[in-house]
């Protein structure tokens, strides 16, 4: 249980056992302690590339609602057209950080999704929240579930039927493969992948270019509101609570500006939380994140699924138990070692990986633990955990919990190169 611990000063704070996860609860050092003198940013003004997702919301609203303000920093959210665009503007430098994607990062870090580069992970921006969409044509066809989706494409020739997700290691790849592989189809064998930018699945579903895709809301809603394709499993079902989106940067924008690093992961922790804070909070920000410089759709499209409300576009409607959270008192915003040691399981699972990692070396160097414990005692009164790994139960049954990530990754029967 969290407990405030007295006196502490910041030196003992940051080089104490709560860097390694221990359980402080840290009402808060004075605020403006982090904006002057040797703790002043430096770097002020703080570009952050966002993909138009609903999720990309705490860095949006760290910047509308002023959190920025409070830490010495202008947050600049800059729109861009794809992840690609985001890794590129992202490693080259002009953006300072980005909403991004979790396996994007490790991917990076790694070089299978680009030119190596180490980089840095500050924080969590959300869990749960995305969507499996297929088209209005499987339906009419009375496909409806994996099960169904498998004898359909069983019947067919290897490759007749094209799923989209939003870039080769991303969370998406990563959702998309598993359901299907849970279902005993091969992502890789059976069926034909593309990568597409989010806002544009809609429309390449629409066109026939796809017969499933799987993306970051609002575009999963907006094929029901388009009446083009069905919600045929939320990524939450997949795994509960799953790491989603982070807020990203290189390691050596970290290294040069370590002050500015822990000024945008409190302000953005501190959006984060507001956003959690009530449903109204919740409505205010679809209202916000819709308009064109955003998302440019109907806030009607965002609102219902931030609120955790769903319609499948089947007839089944539900509140959801493990709906888009932001904050959750950090236990969505701290960087779980295990949370992104899963993803590089996956990425060895289906090849991208060639040599097995270092799982818990890489996920040390990459999840900035010591600039998200700064901040959170910036923000004040968020509880740190006890460990840096969390157990979960996926949709098959598997339980992950970091602790033999190599036996882990070599436990699907379905895995690069079809049946083990």
């Amino acid at each position: 249980m969290s407990k405030p611990i007295f006196p502490l000063s910041r030196r003992q704070f940051l080089t104490g056992s709560a860097l390694l996860g221990g359980s402080y609860l840290v009402p808060g050092l004075m605020n403006s302690v982090w904006a002057a003198g040797s703790d002043a940013p430096e770097k002020t003004n703080i570009r952050v590339g966002f993909i138009p997702l609903t999720d990309c919301a705490p860095v949006v609203m760290a910047a509308v609602k002023g959190f920025d303000k409070k830490y010495g920093i202008t947050l600049t959210p800059t729109k861009e057209a794809s992840w690609a665009a985001v890794r590129d503007k992202l490693t080259s430098g002009e953006l300072d950080a980005a909403h991004v994607l979790y396996g994007m990062i490790y991917g990076l870090q790694l070089g299978v999704a680009g030119p190596q580069h180490d980089m840095a992970n500050l924080m969590t921006l959300n869990q749960n929240g995305q969507a499996i969409t297929l088209s209005n044509q499987l339906k009419e066809a009375g496909v409806t579930t994996a099960e169904g989706l498998k004898k359909t494409i069983a019947a067919q020739p290897a490759g007749s039927y094209t799923f989209a997700h939003t870039f080769p290691t991303s969370t998406h790849a990563m959702w998309l493969y598993y359901w299907l592989a849970n279902a005993g189809i091969d992502p890789f064998a059976d069926v034909r992948t593309v990568v597409v930018p989010p806002p544009q699945m809609v429309m390449n579903m629409k066109i026939g270019n796809m017969s499933g895709y799987c993306v970051g809301e609002p575009w999963n809603q907006r094929a029901i509101s388009d009446n083009i394709g069905f919600t045929a499993e939320t990524t939450q079902n997949i795994w509960p609570d799953h790491p989603e989106k982070i807020l990203g940067t290189r390691a050596a924008w970290v290294n040069e500006n370590p002050n500015s690093a822990r000024a945008l992961t409190a302000a953005v922790l501190e959006a984060a939380r507001w956003i959690d804070a009530s449903d109204d909070n919740r409505r205010e920000t679809a209202q916000v994140i819709a308009s064109r410089a955003y998302l440019n759709t109907k806030p009607e499209t965002i609102e219902g699924r931030m609120l955790g409300h769903y319609d499948n576009g089947l007839g089944k409607r539900w509140q959801d138990a493990h709906p888009m959270r932001f904050f959750n008192d950090g236990q969505v915003n701290y960087p779980w070692l295990s949370d992104g040691m899963w993803f590089l399981t996956q990425q060895k699972r289906w090849g991208l990986l060639k040599q097995e990692p270092d799982y818990l070396a890489v996920a040390k160097q990459v999840n900035r633990i010591d600039i998200y414990t700064q901040a959170a005692s910036a923000a004040g009164s968020i509880s740190l955990p006890q460990s840096g790994m969390r157990s979960s139960t996926l949709i098959d049954g598997k339980v992950w919990d970091g602790s033999n990530p190599a036996e882990y990754a070599a436990s699907f029967a379905l895995k690069a190169g079809g049946q083990s």
